[in-house]
């Protein structure tokens, strides 16, 4: 069985005890912490922040992947760099100098991610997908918690997984990701998941019971 990468999506954590937040997910094994960066421009809503992560990275050794729906992210990188984050994602819709800001990124010794959103077809990314670290498929629109799943994006899925044999990167999926859906896409090929209200926040259950459920689909 292939090993699942897990990433708790911490805007959906409980923000009046962030710190026990982040020790329980972090003894129950994830193995990223994943912060969504809104800038109101790119996406019609604001997200987490730098403090934010500041104070996430302050508090644990676990890796921080950080999602930048912002627009000219290559503006910032060296600021999330000094914060703490290990893996830096950045849409190739907001940027002009992509290669240059994925550059930046790796020079930095940091690993490189691209998120794209549902209807970002794969050609879009292709002359720098060798340079990737990760490729993120966005399954809902981003800006927003609690959207539905969007089906039609599973074929771009499965064209990525099989462009995985020709390259180095990994393939996370972000976007309403239920316990059905982390069983059928792992099976298909997927890495990761980024998970939020759909399967891991809110639950009457502790997250280690949560996560190993998760890992034994």
């Amino acid at each position: 069985m292939q090993e699942k990468l897990l990433f708790p999506s911490m805007m959906c954590a409980d923000f009046r005890n962030l710190e026990k937040e982040v020790k329980n997910l972090e003894e129950a094994g994830v193995d990223s912490f994943h912060i969504d960066i809104m800038d109101g421009s790119f996406v019609p809503n604001f997200g987490m922040g730098m403090q934010d992560l500041k104070v996430i990275s302050n508090i644990t050794e676990k890796s921080i992947d950080v999602h930048l729906m912002i627009d000219n992210p290559g503006r910032y990188i060296d600021l999330f760099v000094e914060a703490g984050a290990n893996i830096i994602y950045v849409h190739p819709e907001s940027d002009n100098q992509l290669g240059r800001t994925i550059n930046k990124i790796s020079d930095s010794g940091k690993k490189v991610g691209l998120a794209i959103n549902p209807a970002t077809s794969i050609e879009t990314i292709k002359p720098v997908i060798s340079l990737l670290d990760y490729v993120m498929v966005m399954t809902v629109n981003p800006g927003f918690a609690g959207q539905s799943y969007e089906d039609y994006v599973d074929l771009k899925i499965k064209d990525l997984v099989n462009l995985k044999s020709e390259n180095s990167f990994k393939v996370i999926v972000d976007g309403a990701i239920s316990p059905e859906k982390v069983k059928y896409l792992s099976n298909i090929g997927v890495d990761g998941f980024v998970l939020g209200t759909s399967s891991l926040f809110g639950k009457d259950r502790s997250y280690s019971d949560i996560l190993s459920e998760l890992r034994g689909l």
